[in-house]
């Protein structure tokens, strides 16, 4: 789809109570294009007002949707997994054009949103209690699962649909009504999937979304009102404690999906082109920009070159450029300010006796670009081992023994994922036990899937989203004591 269709296509207000409106003060945000820096389009910005109106809103709808019956509900669900799959092609173009990512990185991440759509259209119906004997006798214990209430959904530039889709999902399919607000970078993609579930039947106040630039003022505005019952967040450890912070004032429900730092394990029997297989998806899947994505290579010494070597020339044959050009592979970063970061943290390294493999420096041309990195022999103490990177590069470290790689792989406060290949899967299995990650891909570059309960442990996160597990966190436990 052309890009201008597609913005044309594109609401730019707020959307509040079934109403397309306005900031109530006038102010819009400028969103841009990563590939050229240039202005892309303008969306209204929520104020403080607008935040309270919209939990307001939502407050007035929840009563209905929570006694709409559960089949209802998942019809609702069903047709916006179905809507989204017709219009794949026009929000697809949309997360490219303000987050920068390849065609077919956005392409897959609309797929993967819409299942979540699916997925819990089908589990709407199948939020069962249990009855049971007291063990003492005399009496019945009776356990329901109830909607919690409003829930206020705060997702990131990265994956514009899916992280909007893994919350709204799950919590419509409880009875939630919701206030999503994105990421200020790309707006344009939760507007679309606001108005997608307009027309998939949602009443109006059920699903609320509020773009703003005044992030803080805005969500502080909203976890103070009583009839906000719910937080779920995803985006980076520091902003999650200050909101876990600020959660705590109210005793809020909160879900975090937090920062990464995923170790890529590579032990001395593993299938070496498997490995490096797993490696890209792992590593360049979402050009990098991933919560998920390996960002620590720990490789058998014994194996070492063989696998830098092959994992150089495959990063060195991606094609980078604007992500709407179809032969692209790799498209630009989302701001300048990744772009900086991403190359102070590989100049660290160089300058720690890192080799540079291929790429290592930001190319000469507009944009937000940074080429495909890999960086051999990277030196203990380097910021990038110890930072989220969020970008196209892959530090190698050698290891001697396994009980090294253990101690280097969980030598860190996150423990969202770790990615390890080896061809005996009885020693894979015990490895991935060592492992302190809320998810391992044994011989897997990917592990995300809408049917998984996805989360992390330490200080990558709470609760977990996507699975049975995600619509639970959208409930509060009730417990009955009767007898008959």
């Amino acid at each position: 789809m052309k890009l201008r269709d597609a913005l044309d296509r594109c609401p730019t207000e707020l959307l509040i109570d079934g109403a397309w409106r306005p900031a109530s003060d006038g102010r819009r945000i400028d969103v841009h294009d990563p590939a050229t820096a240039g202005h892309l389009a303008d969306v209204a910005s929520a104020s403080e007002r607008d935040a309270v109106d919209a939990v307001a809103a939502a407050s007035r709808a929840l009563p209905g949707w929570a006694a709409t019956p559960a089949r209802q509900r998942s019809a609702v669900l069903r047709r916006a997994y179905e809507l989204m799959t017709e219009r794949a092609d026009l929000l697809a173009t949309l997360i490219t054009a303000e987050n920068g990512k390849a065609l077919p990185d956005a392409r897959a991440e609309v797929a993967y949103a819409a299942e979540f759509f699916r997925w819990y259209s089908e589990e709407a119906v199948r939020l069962s209690g249990t009855v049971q004997h007291a063990p003492a006798g005399g009496y019945r214990i009776l356990v329901d699962h109830a909607p919690i209430g409003v829930a206020v959904l705060i997702t990131p530039w990265n994956y514009p649909a899916a992280m909007a889709t893994r919350k709204i999902g799950p919590a419509l399919a409880a009875g939630c009504s919701v206030v999503l607000k994105p990421a200020s970078d790309t707006p344009l993609t939760a507007l679309a999937i606001g108005a997608l579930m307009e027309e998939a039947g949602a009443p109006a106040g059920v699903v609320n979304v509020l773009p703003a630039d005044r992030s803080g003022a805005v969500v502080t505005a909203m976890l103070g009102l009583p009839a906000v019952r719910k937080l779920s967040f995803t985006g980076s450890t520091e902003v999650g404690r200050r909101l876990l912070h600020g959660a705590a004032d109210r005793v809020l429900s909160t879900s975090m999906e937090l920062g990464g730092n995923a170790p890529f394990l590579v032990l001395e029997d593993a299938d070496l082109d498997a490995a490096v297989r797993g490696a890209m998806l792992a590593k360049m899947r979402n050009g990098g920009e991933a919560c998920t994505a390996a960002n620590r290579f720990y490789v058998h010494e014994s194996v070492a070159d063989a696998f830098a070597g092959r994992l150089a020339e495959a990063m060195a044959s991606l094609r980078v450029g604007p992500g709407l050009d179809e032969d692209t592979e790799v498209g630009p970063l989302v701001n300048a300010a990744a772009q900086a970061k991403v190359d102070e943290l590989v100049q660290d390294a160089v300058a720690r006796g890192a080799v540079v493999l291929t790429g290592g420096r930001i190319p000469d041309r507009a944009g937000h670009y940074y080429p495909p990195t890999v960086l051999d022999r990277v030196a203990p103490g380097s910021a990038v081992l110890a930072e989220e990177i969020f970008g196209p590069v892959a530090p190698l470290v050698r290891f001697r023994d396994e009980a090294e790689a253990v101690r280097l792989a969980n030598a860190t406060e996150y423990g969202l994922v770790s990615y390890l290949y080896t061809r005996d899967l009885r020693r894979g299995l015990a490895l991935a036990d060592t492992l302190e990650t809320g998810m391992v891909g044994l011989n897997r570059g990917i592990v995300s899937d809408p049917a998984a309960p996805f989360g992390g442990v330490k200080q990558s996160g709470l609760g977990r989203e996507g699975g049975h597990e995600g619509i639970l966190e959208y409930t509060e436990t009730k417990y009955i004591a009767t007898d008959w």
